[in-house]
Parts: structure tokens; C-alpha cells; sequence
């Protein structure tokens, strides 16, 4: 069910990238001299990272060495709960169809419209980032990624919707903002009720698109003859803020809301279209029934207004969000900042699918990072668009997951360029064809295949960037390759990357694999060489976060080890690293998303609670979080120590206690809105967070 409803059942058709790449085992004729690259836990080569320099041979200075929250590890759960350490509490933030606005009615499943939709917390929520407005407020901003019809209606006919329900679906997508006060001495967050900057962006909201693609020919429709102007944004999926104050929201899986691409017989239409995954006749959702604009037949170019990355301004509520082609076009699974050593932007992101690239842009100007928005209007509308290719450093390797005779999985990697604003470096290629057919240009120029590219993140604290590789069940023994070292890859890995030098906009980065998910028991697996015995299970990874320490958080989706979905503390350097440890389970068929993780709290986003594959509305499989017969919400929680943590000295984590369950959450009661003094005030991107 969630195949079918988030990404079009990606997984079960043919893989859209069937260029004939070489992967890089074979490229690779000799072995890659070892500098400037990880080696399990020890930089070879001279690398600055983050103001201090790691020297040949060194071990990784211990910046992560403690952990940040004092916890002891849970077991792998299967409970229709939330499920915490003991000694922790936990509260509901906002669930669907909470209201931000008093004008909208009190959530009633069984009397849903498109109009109070838009007025309240949309569906599947993904990513989480928080600004600080002031001591007591927050603003929260939230992705609403895709609906799921069959758990939301309770008449709904698969193949017949009703124009209200595909309306309400229209509204649910999107992304919230939303300001929360703070509980002082807990975790807990309660929305404030008709703050001044609470927004509901839904698939009908104005969008602009910017950028040298920006009123290009194949942007334009009968409703936007420019080209410039987009209603909605689709399938938001993880994102980023930046240190000028911004939201960056990646649109994912758009490809399976449009409609009958088996009748475009334009042959490089076609071919386009079928890169990017859009098939067949008629979408699971029925939205062209209703709107034209999802009808390829009747609109072959709305499909390309899909697939960026979009700039917000949560601080400014006339604002007109940004969908920036300067990034590309493909399944965004992220959008993260790093500032270069010059002080330019750089944008990490990596596209979720089989076989799939890991991209980054650099901006041509500095960033402003004390002018906010304003100050940064264009700054990602002019740069350099790179993909990556990870060379290994073995030639090549055997399967299954089996060290290279040296003892790590590691190389270097080059970031290739692909266009530099109305300058294209692939042959055969237009500069604005590369940024809208980003895809296409980047199999062109040879680019690595990954186990879907998905978060892609800079540590605050050592510097290095971290790439969740989901899994890919798809790849054979033949295209194994050093950075993707098993076939059939069902619990994922995580990959570490080392600019080159100190500086983010460097065309040359190190690697290694940090961790291979999956069973510690299996041979296959493998934790940067940490013990085992003494790591928690952990199997594909998706989001990942830091803690002010540089500790990386891991958020799951889909775990294989029949077990749910969780939230993992790995520890990245010093000689615990490659620890592992579970911090909590989400409830039955669902998703854990946006890890947000500070000294004093922690959030997540539950995504598609109850999504069995045989749960309808009059049979569901979670009754999270209301409990009783209730159906599923998708909801944003809080979690905070009952007691103020302090690090453990020496923990000691265990993969098999089983902490007492946590109470019953509740919803957060709606405040009204008081004074909001400083309210609008801008603030740096937090040092934690996703």
C-alpha cells in the first residue's frame, strides 16, 4: 500500500535509469592511490574539516566520542505506539487535520472538505525543522508528503474518486507552517492558533519558478503561458533550512499524479517521460478526472513544473515560495546547506530512485548570512549544478558485503559539472535541458548508480557528509561496486564523505561506507568495525540528523528485520564509533521521519500510521494516536526526558532491553495567539536538527 500511494509502486516497475553507465568497479582499471579518504574510522591523507586538521594515520578527533542524550537502548518493537526508553515522555505536537486557524471547523473524518483541509495540518508529514521566534515560540515547518485515500474516506471507490475527495487530496498535500510554544521545564509544543505566520502551502498554492530554466518552452501551459507560474508543490519529501533563515522543501516521487504518458508518442517526449517514471493510463489518485493539468495528453508540460527543490520564507507571510531550477530536476529526497570555504552555498541532494545520482550545486555568490531572505533572493538562482561519481579503491570487490583485503569500503570521488547557469557541459544538451532533464544529462556524463540516494547532510561539528542509501533489491552480483558493495540490497548502508581539503565547493571528495544495515548477525553487515554484538538492528536508512555533538541520527523506512520502523543515535567518531543504539519505534505500518534532535528534546514525524497493505477505512490497521476504533493521523511528536539528561560517561547500550511502553499520547490543546514580541525576527540555522 505505501508503494502504491507514495511513489507509484516505483520498486515494482522497471528501473528508469537503463543507460549503460560502466559502474565504477569497472571504470576504476587501476587501484586508486589512497589519500585524502576515510580508511574505517582513520583519515589517510591531510584533511581539514571543520577548523581542525586530521592528520595521515590520525584517528578522527574524538568530537562525537559522548553522546548527547542518556538513554538506554531499546529492543526492535511491533507496537501500535510510540515506544521510548524508560525515563522518557512523549506528547502529540499536531496530527492530521489539527487546525491552525480558529475559521477552520474541529477535525470530523466523517465530514472532511477541501476548504477546511486547507485551513488545517495536512497528511503524511516527512520533514521537520524548527526557527526559534523567541524564548517561548518556535516556528515549525512540516512537508505534507502524498495521501492515502484508502485509510482517509470512508466511502472511497479505488478508480472512481469524488471530486470533493481528490480536492481534499489536493489540499492535504503540501506543507505547513506552524508557530508552537514551549513548555517550560518539558518537551512538549502546543500550537498557537492564528499566529501571524501560520501557512498552508497545498497543490493548489501559488509558486514561482525561478532560475535560467524559468519560461522555457517546455515550462509553459494554457493556464501559465509563462512558464514562470506553478499552482501547488508535490510529494514533499525531506528538505533542509538554511543559515539565511529559509526553508528548503524537495519534491519527490511527482511523477505518479499525471496521467496517461502511454499516449505521448512524441518519441523524445517519451523518452524523457519515461526517465523520470511516468507510465500508463489512468493515476491511482484519478486527479485528471477532475483537472486537465494532470492529463499529459491534455497538458505535456505541467509534469516539468514538478521535481525541484523550493525555497521558502516561513518569516514572511506574502511570500511567494521558490521553485529554483538552478538545482535540477529529479526525485529530490533533499535539499541541505554547507557554506564553502569562500562562503558560497553549497546544496547537497540526492534523487530516490534504483540506480540513481547524488548531486550538489554551488552558488556563484557568497551568502549573506545576517541579510535573511531578502538578502539571498537570487542566491540560489546562479551557481553550478555537479553530479557525483564515487571511484573505489580496490578495483574490485567480492559480494555479500565482504571487506576489501585493507579493511574498509572507501575512495575518493569527483563532483563532475553538468551546467553553469546558461552553460551547459553535456553534449547534446542546452543548458535549460540539463536543469530540466537533469537525469538524462547526468547519464550522459557517467555518473555513479546508488542504492537510492536519500538525506544527504553535512555534520555540524566534524564536517563531513553523510548520504542515506535506503536499499536496492535490484542490484546483481555483476553490478556490485565498492560505494554499493551488496547485490540485493535490502537493508540499505550510509555513506561518509570527506570534502576535499576543507571546503565544501571542492570538485574532489573521500568516502567510506560507515554503515552496512541489516541484522548485526549477518555477516553481511558491518558498523565502521564497532562490536557487533553491542549495536542495535537497524535496516534502511532515510533521514539522518545530528546532535550538537556531531552524533548522527537515523531515521528508518521500511525496515526488513520484521520489526517497525525507528529512530538510531550512531556514534561517527572516536572509538565507539559505528555504535548503534534504537531510541524509539513508531506504530503499526508506519514511517519514522524528520528527526529533529536538541539537548533537551527530541522530534520526529510519524508518516502513514496504519498503512497496511489490506487497510481500508472500515479496516485499519492502527489506531494511532487517538487509540479506541479512531483512524490513523499522521502526527508530529515530541519526546524529552522526564528528568534533564546528562551524557553518560561510558554507556552501555543494549539491543535486546525492552523498556516499559510509553503512556497514551494525547493531542495538544490549541492556544490562543498572546503577545509575539520579536515574532518576525530571523534567526541562524540551529546547529541541530535535520
Amino acid at each position: 500500500m505505501t508503494c502504491r500511494m507514495r511513489c507509484g509502486d516505483a520498486c515494482f516497475h522497471e528501473v528508469p535509469n537503463t543507460t549503460g553507465n560502466e559502474y565504477f568497479a569497472d571504470v576504476v582499471a587501476t587501484v586508486v592511490s589512497r589519500r585524502g579518504f576515510l580508511k574505517a574510522g582513520a583519515v589517510v591523507g591531510a584533511v581539514a574539516v571543520a577548523g581542525s586538521v586530521i592528520t595521515a594515520g590520525s584517528t578522527p578527533s574524538a568530537f562525537a566520542a559522548e553522546p548527547v542524550l542518556d538513554f538506554e537502548a531499546i529492543a526492535p518493537q511491533a507496537t501500535d505506539s510510540v515506544f521510548i526508553p524508560e525515563g522518557w515522555e512523549q506528547d502529540i505536537v499536531m496530527r492530521w487535520g489539527d487546525k491552525l486557524f480558529s475559521t477552520a471547523p474541529d477535525f470530523d473524518v466523517m465530514a472532511q472538505t477541501a476548504a477546511a483541509q486547507a485551513q488545517q495540518f495536512g497528511y503524511n508529514c516527512d520533514f521537520l525543522g524548527f526557527f526559534e521566534l523567541d524564548a517561548e515560540t518556535e516556528l515549525m515547518m512540516v512537508n505534507h508528503e502524498y495521501t492515502d485515500e484508502y485509510i482517509m474516506f470512508p466511502d472511497y471507490v479505488a478508480g472512481a474518486p469524488t471530486e470533493e475527495q481528490v480536492n481534499i487530496g489536493l489540499a492535504a498535500h503540501g506543507l505547513s507552517v506552524v508557530a508552537v510554544s514551549k513548555e517550560a521545564g518539558s518537551g512538549r509544543l502546543t500550537p498557537v492558533l492564528d499566529h501571524e505566520l501560520n501557512r498552508r502551502f497545498t497543490a493548489t498554492s501559488k509558486f514561482e519558478l525561478t532560475g535560467h530554466a524559468a519560461g522555457h518552452e517546455l515550462l509553459r501551459t494554457t493556464e501559465d503561458p509563462s512558464g514562470t507560474v506553478v499552482r501547488g508543490t508535490l510529494n514533499n519529501c525531506a528538505g533542509g533550512l538554511t543559515p539565511w533563515g529559509t526553508w528548503l522543501t524537495a519534491e519527490e516521487n511527482f511523477n505518479q499524479y499525471f496521467a496517461n504518458a502511454e499516449q505521448v508518442t512524441d518519441e523524445p517526449a517519451a523518452t524523457r517521460l519515461a526517465r523520470y517514471g511516468l507510465r500508463g493510463g489512468q493515476t491511482e489518485r484519478g486527479w485528471e478526472l477532475f483537472h486537465d493539468r494532470f492529463d499529459l495528453t491534455l497538458e505535456p508540460n505541467e509534469a516539468n513544473r514538478f521535481g525541484w527543490i523550493v525555497e521558502v520564507d516561513p518569516f514572511d507571510p506574502d511570500s511567494t515560495p521558490k521553485k529554483r531550477t538552478a538545482l535540477g530536476r529529479f526525485k529530490h529526497e533533499a535539499g541541505t546547506v554547507a557554506i564553502a570555504a569562500d562562503g558560497r552555498a553549497v546544496v547537497y541532494s540526492g534523487d530516490d530512485e534504483r540506480f540513481d545520482y547524488v548531486y550538489k550545486f554551488v552558488s556563484d555568490d557568497v551568502a549573506d548570512l545576517d541579510g535573511g531572505a531578502a538578502a539571498n533572493a537570487d542566491l540560489l538562482d546562479r551557481g553550478t549544478l555537479y553530479v557525483a561519481r564515487f571511484d573505489g579503491n580496490s578495483g574490485t570487490i567480492a559480494d555479500g558485503g565482504q571487506l576489501p583485503a585493507y579493511g574498509a569500503f572507501d575512495g575518493t570521488g569527483e563532483w563532475i559539472p553538468l551546467v553553469h547557469n546558461d552553460e551547459s557541459f553535456v553534449d547534446g544538451f542546452t543548458a535549460a535541458e540539463v536543469l530540466l532533464f537533469t537525469r538524462l544529462a547526468a547519464d550522459t556524463v557517467g555518473a555513479t548508480k546508488m542504492d537510492r540516494p536519500e538525506d544527504v547532510e553535512t555534520n555540524p561539528v566534524n564536517g563531513r557528509v553523510y548520504l542515506a542509501l535506503t536499499n536496492n533489491t535490484n542490484r546483481t552480483v555483476e553490478q556490485v561496486d565498492e560505494a554499493n558493495p551488496r547485490s540485493s540490497n535490502k537493508h540499505g548502508h550510509v555513506i561518509e564523505l570527506v570534502p576535499g581539503g576543507e571546503d565544501h565547493a571542492s570538485t574532489t571528495f573521500g568516502w567510506n561506507v560507515l554503515l552496512l544495515a541489516g541484522d548485526p548477525a549477518d555477516p553481511s553487515t558491518y558498523f565502521a568495525g564497532y562490536d557487533k554484538s553491542q549495536v542495535s538492528p537497524i535496516s534502511c536508512p532515510d533521514n539522518v540528523a545530528f546532535d550538537s555533538n556531531g552524533n548522527l541520527w537515523i531515521s528508518t523506512d521500511g525496515n526488513k528485520l520484521g520489526a517497525h520502523d525507528g529512530l538510531y543515535e550512531v556514534i561517527v567518531d572516536g572509538e565507539n564509533r559505528g555504535r548503534v543504539r534504537q531510541f524509539l519505534s513508531v506504530p503499526n505500518d508506519a514511517e519514522c521521519c524528520g528527526p529533529w534532535v536538541g539537548d533537551d528534546r527530541v522530534n520526529i514525524a510519524v508518516q502513514h500510521p496504519g498503512e497496511g497493505d489490506e487497510a481500508s477505512f472500515d479496516a485499519q490497521t492502527s489506531h494511532w494516536p487517538d487509540g479506541g476504533d479512531s483512524v490513523p493521523r499522521p502526527s508530529i511528536v515530541s519526546i524529552w526526558p522526564t528528568v534533564t539528561p546528562s551524557p553518560s560517561p561510558s554507556p552501555s547500550p543494549s539491543a535486546t532491553q525492552s523498556p516499559t511502553q510509553a503512556p497514551s499520547v494525547s493531542p495538544s490543546p490549541s492556544s490562543t495567539p498572546g503577545d509575539d514580541d520579536g515574532g518576525t525576527a530571523r534567526p541562524g540555522l540551529p546547529s541541530t536538527g535535520n
